[in-house]
């Protein structure tokens, strides 16, 4: 298992999904995890690691890097005290 950046000693790790990562909900227009995407997050989940996925679709509306921190920021802080670690 591998993940796109990691902080070993906490356990927090930052996912970055491309489009392959989805499905599409033929109900819904939604995107939503492909099988192979939530089996991997399920088992580092499993191994005591808090995974924060970085959706395309919600990466690529951000237009300036300033978007992208505050983006990035929130998301871990919603998710993981990493920021003041």
């Amino acid at each position: 298992l591998s993940l796109d950046m990691a902080q070993p000693i906490s356990k927090h790790g930052v996912e970055v999904n491309g489009p392959c990562h989805y499905l599409t909900d033929i109900k819904t227009g939604q995107f939503v995890e492909n099988g192979s995407t939530r089996l991997k997050t399920r088992l580092l989940e499993g191994l005591g690691w808090t995974v924060l996925p970085v959706p395309f679709y919600e990466w690529d509306r951000l237009e300036t890097k300033r978007e992208r921190h505050s983006y990035l920021a929130a998301k871990l802080a919603g998710r993981c005290r990493c920021l003041g670690e």
